[in-house]
């Protein structure tokens, strides 16, 4: 780049500085933080494409939460404002009826959500697997993908939604039915409490399980009881990293919940980019927990895919690095005869020549003349530039591949029958 060339505000902030020397395009993320910011800024379009898919899937779940909040405002509005019997019609007592309004309103609407999550969830296992595979930094077409994923992750992630629905509803239920008897004054306050407590510790509990079982299910073969015993443990064994990612990929419903403007804000990112972004996230922190505790203590465990560390920090290279590397060496092995001689560029007026529609046998004999003139013409070029240093020294370096390659196969020839002779004096 020249020095004298000035860029804008955004190609800076997405290229790096200007005359930092270390800088290239090419450069791969070294840690989980930087393949994350790899991946938003380098495939944002694709993330965008991918929770686009997954909104559609979202729609059925969308439409019953709003007609659920409609009839709530509806509902709510017809509430009488005093305990005087002086609206209309008359209720002598109201207390409690807002909640026991909002319990009934529940159990129908939030099984009607159950229903619909488990539809928003074929669109989630589609998700998974695109953005699971940009975290393993592998080739993607998202659409592709997105419905490959489906057919791969759907049972399990329909199997995680209805488990994680059905619980979540059952608690949800039992808090408006502490909060109806808290209100009515028909039961134990102290206990009404309490178990409103236990019910939001054991939700917040139970969607860290599902995130697991969902992080879980996209990287690993696993029966469900299976799947949900080492999904119960993970919550506890990662409390405080769990609640400071779940609070990083929940930001754009958090700026929902601010309202005002931060609403709006906050269902632009939902509709545009939002579950893509909780999704990598998620997948990126539940990839480094997989390196770190298990894949790095299993035989043949796959750790830092996606990850290049560079040499001298962290210790020796990644697989990814030592296989990339390989693979370039096997590839410079491989004689290319495009290389290794000289081949004519098209510099001068000889052509094939053209058979007319009629043709007789003097055409046939000019056809021949013509190719043989357009061989030779190759081949004396050839021969006059073999020496030209390039092909001198490319076909050198093969040359001694193969020399190395003869004297490594008769140093083993000459093992062997030292290893019989020997044996034969010891008999």
């Amino acid at each position: 780049m020249a020095q004298g060339e000035k860029k804008g505000f955004i190609a800076r902030m997405l290229e790096g500085k200007e005359r930092d020397e270390a800088y290239a395009r090419s450069t791969l993320p070294t840690g989980r933080w930087s393949l994350f910011w790899d991946i938003f800024k380098g495939r944002f379009s694709k993330l965008v494409i991918v929770n686009l898919l997954m909104v559609v899937f979202c729609i059925p779940f969308i439409a019953v939460y709003f007609l659920r909040y409609m009839m709530l405002v509806g509902q709510g509005t017809l509430l009488p404002s005093n305990t005087l019997g002086v609206a209309w019609p008359a209720v002598p007592d109201i207390a409690g009826l807002e909640q026991q309004m909002i319990l009934s309103t529940n159990l129908l609407w939030g099984a009607l959500l159950v229903v619909a999550a488990l539809i928003a969830g074929i669109g989630i296992a589609g998700g998974i697997y695109v953005i699971r595979n940009m975290v393993w930094t592998e080739g993607i077409f998202v659409a592709n993908d997105f419905w490959r994923g489906i057919k791969i992750n759907a049972v399990v992630v329909i199997q995680s939604t209805l488990f994680y629905g059905i619980l979540l509803y059952f608690f949800t239920i039992s808090i408006d039915a502490a909060s109806v008897v808290i209100a009515t004054g028909s039961g134990n306050n102290t206990l009404m409490v309490i178990s409103q407590v236990f019910c939001y510790i054991a939700i917040a509990l139970l969607t860290m399980m599902y995130l697991w079982m969902l992080s879980m299910g996209a990287n690993y073969k696993l029966k469900f009881f299976r799947l949900l015993k080492n999904a119960f443990l993970m919550p506890f064994g990662m409390i405080f990293h769990n609640i400071l990612f779940v609070a990083l990929m929940a930001i754009p419903l958090i700026l929902v919940l601010l309202g005002s403007f931060f609403a709006m804000f906050g269902y632009i990112i939902l509709i545009l980019f939002g579950l893509s972004y909780a999704l990598l996230v998620w997948l990126d922190y539940s990839q480094w927990v997989f390196d770190k505790y298990f894949e790095s203590k299993r035989e043949g465990g796959k750790v830092n895919r996606g990850i290049y560390p560079k040499a001298g920090k962290g210790g020796e290279q990644s697989k990814a690095v030592q296989q990339y590397e390989q693979a370039a060496e096997e590839a410079a092995k491989i004689k290319s005869d495009l290389a290794s001689r000289p081949i004519k560029p098209i510099t001068d007026d000889l052509t094939v020549y053209e058979l007319p529609d009629s043709f007789s046998r003097d055409d046939l004999k000019k056809l021949r003349a013509s190719k043989e003139a357009i061989v030779e013409d190759t081949e004396k070029y050839a021969e006059e530039h073999k020496g030209d240093e390039k092909y001198v020294v490319y076909n050198a370096r093969f040359e001694q591949y193969e020399e190395e390659e003869k004297a490594e196969k008769e140093g083993k020839k000459g093992g062997k029958k030292k290893k019989k002779n020997n044996g034969g004096s010891e008999k």
